[in-house]
């Protein structure tokens, strides 16, 4: 790729294109957080003036339930000092600052991050166009490099703050490269290798890299005069060893520590998260997900080595759960498990940093099963994220899929609620455990247009127990968390109702597929069979009432505009929240008291 191809996406036509679908997003989502208030002008016209009043913006919305702004993109009119001006999202940030509480040491990092995240969509849009209709039927894998949006609350969403952009092209899921990792060797002194129930390292490496690989490591280590049994064999991402373990990692390579082996030979390809990695060579083998020191939407995208260490046995402790659960069972449900993971921990920067230091998480990797061998006959895969696609003619993926199966809208989404809402609400009722249960942490089966099931995954990190009076593992302990009371039905409120459902129910009937009773009626009447499935449970849906009338808004931009380094503690995730009012509750018309 030469100097000029690697920028060609940045051109007049997709930049403003780019930017108005920003800032479309931003006077939606900053509107649904209450952090602009537009002025209603009749009807379904609104217009917002900036702080300093010489900006003024216009524009059509429909409200949804939740209190969604389904605002039209092509209807945005900007007028500065009463002139005309085309919408750009980093001027709009600026505008706004005071507004959005962004103060002046997060404003220009975040500035940057709305421009990796423009720069972004207007690579997509220089694509070739999908349909939905293709999309919906096409691989795992094209249908994770296919979709044009992100996180769909989040403004700035594809921050990726790090990547220059020849790095861009190699490791962004919508560039869709071959990705080879890199391998090293890390001494057993400073690296802690765990694995599931039945796995040792030896066995796990030779299966995922093949005899010849570990042997050919293996040589590699005794030509330096080493012993491969001293050592852990480690993937690092291709980005990190380049920019962060040749600098930050050079004593401990110069010591031999840690010894670099060679490029993998298998290929894989980043998934949306950007820092785990699917097998295309082999797509029954494991995914890898590495630490990689990138700023991504409120995080440094890093692995903590300390957390690592008890993620296999996380993982076969939920999975233990569900398998001996009769409901879960019963709705086939299930996760891809963390199999494996390794942490390398440099003593010296753990004795000049705590523990939440991000020079803590600069080199640690896992790895996932892959779903590809639990398919049957005729079923397909594809991220739930991909529900909220829509193409460039307004046409969506969950449309194509309804046309597909021949179904009534209605008769649609039984099954999909059975397979992905049922088990979050049996889980929360049932063991006071919840997920982060995002669309990118989902994967649907599909089969002749029709979800079959639902599998979760990121489990270690993002699953919490909310009761204190559950029995656990030592090694599980860790997934503990004390909830105020009043914010543990959140976990469904916000997470499933208000950070998924508000924009598929919005994006079904913009697009006239269904209405929203239709959509709400169904996610209550999938609510209501679970509970009076489980009368055994009936004190503790009165506890936590599904159907109240209104809960709290959680506010995630928020979070990022307030803190873009670092939102949320984990070890503590209730103590970082936003909370802004309330919002109706769209299931509770139809409680049946």
């Amino acid at each position: 790729m030469t100097i000029a191809d690697a920028i060609t996406h940045l051109s007049p036509e997709l930049w403003a294109r780019a930017n108005r679908a920003l800032v479309r997003k931003a006077l939606a989502e900053f509107s649904h957080e209450r952090l602009l208030t537009p002025t209603s002008l009749g009807g379904d016209r609104y217009s917002l003036h900036s702080d300093d009043g010489t900006v003024e913006y216009v524009f059509t919305a429909a409200r949804h339930a939740l209190d969604h702004w389904a605002v039209d993109e092509s209807s945005i009119t900007r007028h500065k000092d009463g002139a005309a001006a085309e919408p750009d999202a980093i001027d709009f940030h600026i505008e706004f600052q005071r507004s959005l509480g962004l103060s002046p040491e997060v404003l220009p990092v975040y500035l940057e991050e709305i421009s990796s995240t423009l720069s972004g969509s207007a690579y997509k849009y220089a694509k070739t166009q999908v349909t939905s209709g293709v999309l919906a039927k096409s691989s795992f894998q094209d249908i994770e490099t296919g979709m044009t949006e992100g996180h769909p609350c989040f403004v700035a969403n594809n921050g990726r703050l790090g990547f220059g952009v020849h790095e861009y092209h190699a490791y962004a899921p919508e560039a869709a490269s071959p990705v080879h990792l890199i391998w090293a060797a890390a001494h057993k002194d400073v690296s802690t290798f765990t694995a599931g129930a039945g796995l040792d390292h030896d066995t796990f490496m030779r299966d995922e890299l093949g005899g010849a690989a570990v042997e050919g490591f293996a040589a590699k280590l005794r030509s330096l005069d080493l012993d491969p049994a001293d050592y852990h064999l480690f993937p690092v991402h291709p980005w990190q060893w380049w920019n962060k373990t040749t600098v930050t990692f050079s004593a401990e390579i110069a010591t031999r520590r840690l010894v670099l082996l060679g490029e993998g030979e298998d290929a894989y390809l980043p998934q949306q998260s950007i820092r785990t990695f699917f097998n295309t060579t082999t797509p029954t083998k494991h995914y890898v997900k590495t630490a990689i020191s990138v700023l991504n939407m409120g995080f440094m995208r890093g692995l903590s080595a300390a957390y690592m260490e008890a993620t296999p046995a996380i993982n076969d402790w939920l999975h233990g759960l569900i398998e001996q659960d009769e409901v879960l069972r019963s709705v086939d449900f299930s996760i891809i498990r963390e199999r494996a993971a390794i942490g390398y921990r440099h003593l010296q920067y753990e004795r000049a940093t705590d523990r939440y230091s991000p020079y803590r998480k600069m080199l640690a990797a896992l790895w996932r099963e892959s779903p590809v061998g639990s398919l049957q006959d005729g079923e397909r895969l594809a991220t739930m994220a991909a529900l909220l696609h829509v193409d460039a003619d307004g046409k969506s993926f969950i449309g194509a899929l309804i046309e597909e199966s021949g179904l009534t809208p209605a008769e649609w989404l039984r099954p999909y609620l059975r397979a992905y809402l049922l088990p979050l609400l049996h889980c929360f009722y049932r063991y006071d455990l919840a997920y982060m249960p995002h669309g990118e942490n989902t994967i649907l089966v599909i089969k002749a247009g029709v979800v079959q099931r639902a599998i979760f995954k990121d489990i270690a990190e993002e699953i919490v127990i909310m009761s204190g009076d559950a029995v656990l593992p030592p090694e599980v302990e860790r997934i503990r968390a004390d909830i105020p009371e009043d914010m543990k039905l959140l976990s469904i409120f916000t997470d499933v109702f208000d950070c998924f459902f508000r924009f598929l129910g919005s994006i079904l009937v913009s697009e006239g597929i269904c209405t929203e009773e239709t959509f709400w009626q169904a996610v209550a009447d999938c609510a209501h069979e679970y509970q009076d499935s489980m009368p055994s449970l009936s004190e503790k849906f009165t506890q936590y009432d599904l159907f109240a009338d209104e809960f709290q808004l959680s506010c995630l931009n928020r979070l990022q505009l307030r803190n873009n380094k670092q939102m949320v503690d984990l070890s503590d995730p209730s103590a970082a929240l936003q909370l802004i009012g309330t919002l109706p509750n769209p299931v509770a018309p139809y409680a049946r008291r």
